[in-house]
């Protein structure tokens, strides 16, 4: 039987068609070859713009804001802008083309928006980055705000895409402070390449600040870029914290004022409120190689001190709460200076004969070193651990595990025995020096929080730097305050520490802290600075001047403690005290609230001095004194729109005459207002404002109706 098929002539044509197949697939591999070996570089290149897979998408850091809400830290955005001089693919005719005819007018409108910089310098630096051939010139050297960014983008070529154009960009999330340096070295900063949190709150709740980065895949569909998103970013939470700017504000200032008088090195300011613990002010200032003060570092948490004689009144609450002391009882001093084992111990009065005998809350008043080292020896000599211990027990030992990076728990040593019952860290002297705040070593912080719970009827609390989380206006998390001791010591222990510092103030050596309008509870510390294994003595000797307490001293609501270091003499507690009491004062001042009317009388009529500027809210505020106001205008405080002119006081009322309008192309005048309205009327026409004095403008360095020019500064002088 015969086959249906013609076997050979089969194989055959199965023949040419693997011949063929085999031809294809050898044509292909040589195809690859050539792409991945000639061609890889052209390829990849296209891919690279094409297609950008799993994009990190940064989300907005969280702000840091004041006990009431104003903003301490914010993130805006920030550019770096560059040029990319390849872009539009092969067609270089056309690109070469654009540029050249479009480079003049790119070149004068950067120089329009950065005028430190000429059109011609900007026509050299993109030329050399064209000739380059780079794909990623930058076209502005660091970064720029978002509104300079917009007017860039507008510029011919720069308004095209990124693909035809060349126009590209990178964006921050920049880091702004509102109110400066208040405050900085607390609410911290972030290295500015990697907006990486650096100090201070920034650090410690960056993972509450920083939120969590989102991804998008990058494609072109159809010529154009599309952004798909894969997860979306989470962007970080406000944190709400303590800081009264206001308070920080009158610190800062009272502060560096004196640090400047008495030409000190380091200063240290601090107030807490005395029922939450809350920071209402931290100031750490340092004197720079330019003679000013900047904030360094956070030394009222990590300077780790010998505190001197702010550390006494912890020595006597000791031996009153242990009842081997009450407050008649009386210690011989002296003529000023005493042997304690071979060393001499004296007060600071002994070339005046020394205070001979004291009742105990006179020792403190006097702040005399041999009192307080007699009495603690007396009793604790032969048992200093039970002295030791009983600092625990008051507080002063405390580790407050504060959340502030470089925080250092305060150093009080614990006597320790060998086997054969001997000190092997103590010395016969020990105990005397430590009783007066030497051999030891105390932050500003934890001094600070031993006085505020004496303020606190006994109650110790932690500091608190923060009070809140929130995200999109809602609590997230609170920090409520926390209680580390309920009480340090007996009642009458307390009242007796009460009444003993404030008497320091009012008849003792704490006099230039007080008040005439309240009463002030502390007490002042002169300590000198050891220079480690040089000892006290070495070269030009250094001193901290301290005074700590609260106010008002019957009824508390702030503590504080101001530190100043400074080198030589003269060198007195009153210096940290005279801080103490301008700070006192001011936040008295801020919280006293007085009803205008309380000031007239049946004889007078209160015609206040009203300064030129915005009429609509001066004429606000003279309405409700019930002053009248002639005026040549029509306007009402609550439609928001200010009216500018002048006000002249008359003796039975104030006429109130709108001025000149002034475009916004032209400098206003600004002469006779207050430098609130003087600011804003300058620089909501793009003008920069330096200020010079107090009072009412009196001159202006840019004439009224002069055509402004973008960049520029008028400076104000200001005078009562």
């Amino acid at each position: 039987m015969s086959s249906l098929f013609d076997r050979k002539k089969i194989i055959k044509r199965y023949k040419v068609v693997a011949y063929a197949m085999l031809a294809v697939g050898l044509v292909v591999i040589i195809k690859v070859a050539y792409i991945a070996t000639v061609k890889r570089d052209y390829w990849m290149d296209v891919a690279s713009r094409l297609v950008r897979d799993s994009v990190d998408v940064k989300p907005v850091r969280g702000n840091i804001l004041s006990c009431d809400g104003r903003l301490m830290a914010s993130s805006l955005p920030e550019f770096r802008m560059f040029m990319d001089f390849k872009a539009g693919g092969d067609d270089n005719e056309t690109r070469d083309s654009l540029w050249e005819a479009k480079v003049d007018s790119i070149c004068m409108g950067l120089h329009d928006i950065f005028p430190t910089k000429t059109a011609a310098e900007f026509k050299r630096h993109l030329e050399e980055g064209r000739a380059k051939g780079s794909r990623h010139w930058p076209v502005w050297r660091g970064r720029v705000s978002y509104n300079t960014f917009s007017e860039v983008k507008q510029l011919p070529v720069f308004n095209l895409s990124a693909n035809k154009g060349g126009f590209h960009y990178e964006k921050f999330n920049a880091r702004q402070r509102p109110f400066g340096s208040l405050a900085k070295r607390t609410i911290g900063d972030l290295f500015g390449a990697k907006d990486t949190a650096q100090f201070g709150l920034e650090l410690s709740y960056d993972s509450i600040l920083r939120g969590k980065m989102g991804k998008i895949s990058r494609q072109k569909v159809r010529s154009k870029f599309l952004d798909i998103t894969i997860q979306d970013p989470v962007n970080g939470a406000d944190i709400v914290t303590t800081i009264d700017v206001n308070i920080q504000d009158l610190a800062e200032r009272a502060l560096i004022d004196e640090l400047k008088l008495v030409n000190g090195n380091v200063g240290v300011a601090v107030v807490m409120e005395v029922k939450t613990g809350d920071i209402k002010a931290i100031v750490n200032m340092t004197k720079c190689a330019d003679g000013e003060y900047y904030e360094i570092k956070n030394s009222a948490v990590s300077d780790l001190l010998e505190p001197g004689s702010v550390f006494k009144t912890a020595s006597l609450m000791v031996a009153l709460d242990d009842g081997v002391v009450d407050t008649t009882y009386t210690v011989d001093t002296g003529s000023g200076i005493w042997d304690m084992y071979g060393a001499k111990m004296r007060d600071h009065n002994w070339h005046r004969g020394g205070y001979q005998v004291l009742t105990l809350p006179q020792v403190l008043e006097y702040s005399s070193n041999i009192g307080v080292s007699r009495i603690i020896d007396k009793y604790y000599g032969k048992n200093p651990e039970k002295f030791v211990k009983a600092l625990d027990r008051i507080g002063i030992r405390e580790d407050l595990k504060l959340p502030i990076v470089g925080y250092a728990p305060p150093r009080i040593r614990m006597p320790k025995k060998n086997k054969h019952g001997q000190y092997v860290n103590w010395s016969k002297t020990a105990l005397p020096w430590m009783s007066i705040g030497y051999e030891t070593q105390v932050p500003p912080i934890s001094t600070l929080t031993f006085y505020n719970a004496i303020a606190n009827n006994g109650t110790m609390v932690r500091p608190r730097f923060v009070k809140q989380v929130v995200k999109d206006g809602k609590v997230i998390k609170e920090f409520p305050t926390e209680i580390i001791k309920q009480r340090i010591c007996k009642e009458k222990t307390l009242r007796e520490i009460q009444t003993i510092l404030e008497h320091v103030v009012s008849q003792g050596l704490g006099k230039k802290a007080g008040s005439e309008s309240f009463k002030v509870a502390g007490k002042t510390g002169t300590a000198q600075i050891s220079k480690g294994v040089s000892g006290y003595k070495a070269g030009t000797v250094s001193y901290l001047l301290s005074f700590v307490g609260f106010f008002p001293a019957d009824n508390p609501r702030y503590s504080c403690i101001v530190c100043i270091q400074k080198t030589g003499l003269p060198a007195s507690s009153g210096f940290s005290a005279l801080v103490f009491h301008n700070i006192a004062e001011g936040i008295m001042a801020q919280s006293l609230k007085l009803d205008v009317t309380d000031a007239r009388d049946s004889l007078s009529i209160l015609m206040p001095d009203v300064k030129n500027g915005n009429l609509i809210a001066a004429d606000y505020v003279l309405t409700h004194l019930g002053i009248h106001s002639n005026k040549n205008w029509s306007g009402s405080y609550t439609e928001g729109n200010p009216i500018w002119g002048t006000a002249r006081k008359n003796t039975s009322d104030v006429v109130l005459s709108k001025g000149n309008t002034y475009s916004m192309k032209v400098v206003p005048d600004v002469r006779g207002m207050g430098a609130r309205d003087a600011v804003f009327a300058l620089e909501r026409r793009g003008v920069k404002v330096w200020l010079n004095g107090r009072g009412k403008v009196t001159h202006q360095s840019l004439a009224p109706g002069h055509v402004i020019k973008k960049g520029e500064t008028c400076s104000l002088k200001l005078e009562l």
